[in-house]
């Protein structure tokens, strides 16, 4: 991939209201994240609103400093991008990386759960980390307390990613900072957010997706009803990954979110080999999800006074609830072509949201 066009890319998916699954939607319009760049302004204008792209400097600033950093940026369609990443219609449109990026190129299994575990669900969790390390598994997390860095400090010296929250050189939490600097020298770093970037708190379930994705599957362990592994789990559910849980006592509320999960049909993990057994299931699969790819979503020629049509219309059709776009497009009586038109200058005006699986919702007005 030619320079320029990285820098434009790079700029569409650090630009607001451009989120991954509209980046690879302008990408298919457009053919190139130049073309894509210069169309912006007539988008935003037919929106409504003021073009939002940052500033040129602004990304080759980033870039230097993450270069500085010891790291390197990757974007989406160029040369060291994650295939498992590239077949969802929600990868990200960039990635920051920092270490051994050959990583990437093995199976990996995620392992996360509570922050505040168990002694013993800490010990478990170094032990089978360590097991599916020597069996040639890379082990995915998220660098948090508790369970997360039990698998990273397990997977260690067999290669283990961490993904995290906020930019590649934010270290969250404070205590994990050693660690951070070890997975950096032994493992691989991987962040969504631009360098620099404080962990927020709507920065973890996007995280949380990241780890899903870079995952041929996701191990539980200790997660209460109301935690955030149990988001990585649906998004792994929701991707075609293998979802599993470690079962604990129905009486520690710890244990509750994992024991939910085996319930509705999680694969119940005890070792590393039932992990291993799991993933080497011949029917597994994990199946593309690209809505422009049969939507005709490349389809520019749509006269301005239809698409404002389509957008008072889909406004009438469209709830907080992410709906599938085939659907709006049934229940609406649109062309796809005028639908993914008017989707497109919505979201850019904050109107609408789009979710994975060819989704869309509106936004909440505050």
């Amino acid at each position: 991939m030619k320079a320029l066009e990285k820098l434009a890319r790079l700029q569409l998916i650090r630009s607001s209201k451009i989120g991954p699954i509209t980046f690879g939607i302008l990408l298919a319009r457009y053919g190139s994240g130049i073309d894509a760049v210069k169309a912006i302004p007539e988008l935003a204008r037919r929106s409504g609103v003021k073009p939002e792209l940052v500033s040129m400097t602004s990304i080759e600033d980033e870039i230097a400093r993450v270069e500085k950093y010891g790291g390197r940026i990757i974007v989406r369609g160029e040369d060291g991008y994650p295939p498992i990443l590239d077949m969802l219609d929600d990868a990200p449109g960039a990635i920051t990386m920092r270490g051994h990026s050959v990583l990437l190129e093995k199976p990996a299994v995620a392992m996360v759960g509570s922050r505040n575990c168990s002694v013993n669900a800490v010990t478990f969790s170094e032990k089978i980390a360590d097991d599916l390390g020597q069996e040639g598994l890379v082990v995915v997390s998220g660098l948090a307390r508790g369970i997360d860095a039990a698998a990273h400090r397990g997977s260690l010296a067999h290669g283990t990613i961490a993904v995290v929250a906020g930019g590649i050189d934010q270290t969250y939490p404070r205590e994990n900072e050693k660690l951070y600097h070890a997975i950096a020298d032994q493992g691989l770093l991987i962040a969504e957010m631009p360098f620099g970037m404080q962990p927020l708190a709507r920065h973890f379930p996007i995280r949380n997706r990241l780890i899903a994705s870079l995952s041929s599957g996701v191990v539980v362990v200790e997660a209460g009803m109301r935690s955030g592994s149990l988001i990585t789990a649906r998004e792994a559910s929701d991707r075609g990954r293998e979802v599993m849980a470690v079962p604990g006592s129905p009486l520690d509320p710890r244990s509750l979110g994992c024991n939910s999960l085996i319930r509705d049909g999680a694969t119940l993990v005890v070792s590393a080999r039932d992990v291993i057994e799991n993933l080497r299931q011949p029917e597994l699969s994990i199946p593309p999800s690209k809505p422009w790819s049969a939507q005709s979503a490349n389809d520019d020629t749509s006269a301005p006074a239809d698409i404002t049509k389509a957008r008072d219309k889909l406004k009438e059709f469209l709830g907080y609830e992410a709906t599938e776009v085939d659907e709006l497009i049934r229940q609406c009586h649109l062309s796809p072509a005028v639908t993914h038109s008017a989707l497109l200058e919505m979201e850019l005006a904050g109107e609408v949201m789009r979710h994975f699986g060819n989704r869309v919702s509106r936004v909440y007005e505050s």
